[in-house]
């Protein structure tokens, strides 16, 4: 199954963040994200005005809600910033390379 068909499954805690072998190949089925400091997904998106840029946040916004999972937006005029990481566990599980496969679909 391809990571953007899965659901978010809730962190109960209690389990370690992914080591930087086992985020490697979720790291490979997204697009252009990136594995800041082992702890967190980033991308950003280039926009031509703020009016789209918050069109895109507010989209994304609504595909967090559905997964349970919640991504950190940095936004302004021309560009969006998404951040994902798993706040129970302080670092990468899963769900963030699913929630980043979804946002990805959303965007072709």
């Amino acid at each position: 199954m391809k990571l953007h068909e899965k659901r978010c499954e809730p962190c109960r805690g209690g389990v370690p963040p992914l080591t930087l072998e086992e985020q490697a190949p979720l790291l490979a089925a997204v697009d252009d994200w990136l594995v800041v400091d082992g702890h967190h997904l980033e991308k950003t998106w280039p926009f031509e005005d703020f009016a789209t840029a918050l069109v895109f946040v507010n989209a994304v916004g609504a595909i967090c809600e559905d997964q349970g999972h919640h991504a950190n937006f940095e936004f302004g005029w021309g560009e969006v910033l998404v951040r994902s990481w798993t706040h129970k566990i302080d670092g990468l599980a899963e769900a963030d390379f699913i929630l980043a496969a979804k946002i990805d679909r959303m965007c072709l």
